[in-house]
């Protein structure tokens, strides 16, 4: 244990180095939002992963929130799906982001999770996340994720961060211990953990190779 406490240390210690270097602790980015909207902050968690945010996921975001104010309680979305409206909801017809989405709501409906506040809370007993864990496509990533959609002061792991550690010799894939490794580097850098990886994500989305930008 006392080794691997080391270890994350020094990786983070590299982090938190190359990332001042680079400017990370002067310059002030825009974080994830917060939402207050339960429809979007699922279709975001949903959609966010293998597109483009800015071309593909956004726009639907804010269409959803143009369009469909009164869905920011689960049980509203839950009726939405009930009828088949997802694809419409979402805009997108590939069937496993929309299954997603659907099984994603439906967790959240059978745990009497109505409102944003509601899942900030449920999202700090490990019981739940657990359980939410067992839901289809969901995993460590996709929680963190969503916790930062509520407001929480966390770094979600995902190809970008993995991406910004390699550069530093940081090869460990283990996802708690990177997740560990940058809110260290963060607090390091004395930087919201939320910003870091916000600052992170931006300045590797930039370099990284064009995502998938269209919908099936």
């Amino acid at each position: 244990m006392q080794s691997s406490t080391v270890q994350m240390l020094v990786a983070a210690r590299r982090i938190a180095d190359y990332a001042k270097d680079l400017g990370a602790d002067a310059e002030r980015q825009e974080i994830r939002p917060s939402y207050d909207h339960m429809g979007a902050l699922v279709a975001d968690s949903v959609l966010q992963a293998g597109l483009n945010y800015k071309t593909v996921v956004l726009p639907r975001i804010k269409a959803i929130l143009n369009l469909y104010p009164d869905l920011y309680r689960t049980s509203a979305v839950f009726e939405l799906i009930a009828v088949g409206q997802t694809t419409v909801f979402l805009n997108w017809k590939h069937p496993e982001k929309v299954g997603r989405f659907d099984d994603l709501v439906t967790f959240l409906f059978e745990h009497s999770i109505e409102r944003i506040s509601d899942l900030k809370e449920a999202l700090t007993d490990a019981l739940f996340v657990t359980a939410m864990r067992d839901v289809r496509g969901v995993g460590p990533k996709t929680v963190d994720y969503m916790g930062c959609l509520v407001g929480a002061d966390s770094i979600a792991v995902d190809r970008h961060i993995r991406t910004f550690a390699k550069r530093v010799g940081v090869l460990e894939d283990d996802y708690d211990f990177l997740k560990s490794v940058f809110c260290c580097a963060a607090d390091l850098l004395s930087l919201p953990r939320r910003e870091f990886d916000a600052w992170v994500w931006k300045r590797e989305s930039a370099a990284s190779i064009p995502q998938m930008a269209f919908a099936f």
